[in-house]
């Protein structure tokens, strides 16, 4: 089943998102500006498009995994979500984290999928105590898979955040309250 949404180009010359290949979840978009990014810099890429989306849909705005694994490029906050209210022009938030290597971006170069979905409109129901479940209050790691993540356990602070974990493989994760006081 194919959803018909409305789309406006701001520049007139952008091509219109497109599937690249038959199955493809996501359609590509494309920077209307040449960019230069030099390792650990970001930029937000204007893509010349804007959307009407039809209530109960929402559109992400998910990363190219070529340009990640070539080029290091990244989407600051993957997948940016477009509500179906949001008239304004789609802009992607590109960071290079390359360490050595400047990225550039030509006019109309692809940059990003756009991945429109069915999003559920939800009633939060306040509750004393939620129902069990098999996973219960174990987040980060806690479904293990990796070795860094199998020889630390994490602690979890009074307040629900992630407090200080494990230190395996050099990694620890602290909250943003913690981060905010140990600076």
């Amino acid at each position: 089943m194919t959803l018909d949404v409305l789309l406006r180009r701001i520049d007139p010359d952008v091509p219109l998102p497109a599937y690249e290949h038959p199955g493809d979840a996501g359609a590509d978009l494309r920077t209307t500006e040449p960019c230069e990014l030099a390792p650990g810099e970001r930029a937000v890429l204007p893509t010349g498009v804007s959307v009407a989306l039809p209530e109960g849909y929402a559109a992400f705005v998910h990363p190219r995994s070529g340009l990640a694994a070539r080029c290091g490029v990244a989407l600051v906050n993957a997948p940016g979500t477009v509500d179906a209210g949001y008239r304004g022009e789609i802009k992607v938030i590109v960071v290079n984290l390359d360490p050595r290597e400047t990225v550039r971006f030509e006019r109309f170069d692809r940059i990003a999928q756009l991945v429109v979905q069915q999003v559920e409109r939800v009633r939060f129901v306040p509750a004393a105590e939620l129902p069990a479940s098999a996973r219960a209050e174990g987040g980060f790691g806690s479904t293990g898979g990796h070795a860094a993540v199998e020889a630390g356990e994490g602690v979890s602070g009074s307040d629900g955040q992630a407090a200080v974990s494990g230190t395996a493989g050099g990694n620890r994760y602290a909250s943003v309250v913690s981060d905010r006081e140990g600076q």
